[in-house]
């Protein structure tokens, strides 16, 4: 940047940290923030397999209360990522599975979860080390 006024450069640099403070308006920001839990994430991966129904989900799951599940499918429901089918019998049937939006978005959070099983011990080792570095202080 040879030329540039000190000036300029506080000016291009105070407009990055704008640009960067303003990042929650952003429309990644919003979705990554409606995305951001390991529940959407399961559930999204899960469905990517197919309809399934509550129980299924929860069996396939796991360790999540049904309290969660229910919050996070309602969640995905009504950002648009699934789609929930009442069936008008008894006892009561209902399916879930994932809409257009919902399949559309499988690719990227398939590569989310392959780079963190890719990289899990990578992220141990350095929270390993900060942790230690900090506890020598």
């Amino acid at each position: 940047m040879a030329g540039r006024s000190n000036s300029d450069k506080a000016g291009r640099a105070s407009g990055l940290e704008h640009e960067v403070g303003s990042f929650p308006s952003r429309p990644a920001q919003k979705v990554i923030g409606h995305l951001s839990n390991k529940w959407n994430v399961l559930v999204i991966r899960r469905l990517s397999r197919g309809t399934m129904r509550y129980s299924e989900l929860r069996r396939d799951i796991g360790d999540i209360s049904q309290k969660m599940l229910t919050q996070t499918l309602r969640h995905l429901e009504r950002i648009g990522l699934v789609n929930r089918k009442v069936y008008p019998v008894v006892p009561p049937k209902v399916e879930y599975s994932l809409t257009e939006l919902g399949v559309s978005c499988v690719e990227a959070v398939d590569g989310l979860v392959n780079w963190a099983v890719e990289n899990i011990d990578r992220v141990e080792d350095a929270i390993s080390g900060y942790d230690t570095r900090e506890n020598d202080l």
